[in-house]
């Protein structure tokens, strides 16, 4: 049976929840924990592959490109962002939702709102070092407090990428990178009076600090980055970190290489020797290379 990777994920909470790689075979799903310290490695096969949208397979198997994060064709692109919170086409939605305040490195912060159902998982999918809740309530009232925080403070509500791989490069103590998040916070709630929607409840201000589960601190700073696969290329080495999509690898001839595992998704991927290095292309880390998400 091949098996094709659907994706890097955090479905834990505990500080000992590392990440995990999702797979499909056929009909049959799996997932495998990573852990920091373990070697792995791993060989692209063929040519890469829509994913499809909605759990659905892509009806044409179209090709796609080598270096898009996103691995789907335009129309399963379109299909599946129509179904997405972001698209604004779920104003209905019933369930509640939480509006978040995230830090990614020195300067760079941002608004954003999920599920609440999801817990922090979305902070970690995004790579957020340092997290709080701000309020929860219906989804519109969500997305009118993320509008109040850009429109009135100046919040971004997506930061490129790219971005928030280069200022996690060196980060400051736990305080320290709690203390922006605070003092946002503070900015936001001052904010009640003039806008601020009334089926919004405020959440207390706690500071959720990622970096030990990413292990960020004791990784290497990585020169270097995977800008796409290539058929028969392969990835291999000692995982050192993880955070959002992206793999720290540490390579005998490479120093610490990212692997940000959207690229992965869409292709056939095959076991290969763990201390086989990298035969794919790599780019300068903050030198571009990929077809960013913003989220």
């Amino acid at each position: 049976m091949s098996w094709h990777c659907t994706g890097l994920s955090w479905p834990g909470e505990g500080p000992a929840d590392g990440p995990v790689l999702g797979w499909r075979g056929n009909d049959v799903r799996r997932v495998s924990a990573l852990a920091y310290g373990r070697e792995l490695g791993f060989r692209a096969e063929g040519e890469r592959h829509c994913v499809g949208a909605r759990g659905n397979p892509c009806p044409l198997v179209a090709v796609v490109p080598v270096r898009s994060t996103g691995a789907r064709c335009p129309e399963c692109a379109r299909l599946d962002r129509a179904h997405s919170v972001a698209a604004d086409t779920l104003a209905d939605d019933p369930r509640p939702y939480r509006v978040y305040l995230a830090w990614f490195g020195p300067g760079t912060v941002k608004v954003g709102i999920t599920r609440e159902a999801r817990g922090g998982a979305r902070l970690r999918e995004q790579g957020a070092v340092v997290f709080s809740w701000l309020g929860r309530g219906p989804l519109m009232a969500a997305r009118r407090t993320e509008e109040l925080l850009r429109a009135a403070l100046g919040v971004p509500d997506r930061i490129p990428y790219a971005r928030k791989r280069a200022v996690r490069g060196g980060l400051p103590g736990m305080e320290e990178r709690s203390a922006e998040v605070e003092g946002l916070y503070r900015r936001a709630v001052a904010l009640e009076g003039a806008g601020w929607p009334k089926a919004l409840e405020r959440l207390p201000f706690e500071a959720v600090d990622h970096a030990g589960i990413f292990a960020l601190t004791s990784a290497g700073a990585p020169v270097r980055a995977v800008s796409g696969l290539v058929g028969g290329g392969v990835v291999a080495g000692r995982l050192v970190a993880a955070a959002g999509p992206d793999l720290y690898l540490e390579t005998p001839a490479d120093g610490t290489v990212v692997l940000d595992t959207r690229l992965i998704t869409g292709w056939q991927l095959a076991a290969a020797d763990a201390r086989a290095g990298v035969s794919v292309p790599l780019v300068a880390v903050g030198a571009g290379g990929v077809q960013d998400g913003l989220f």
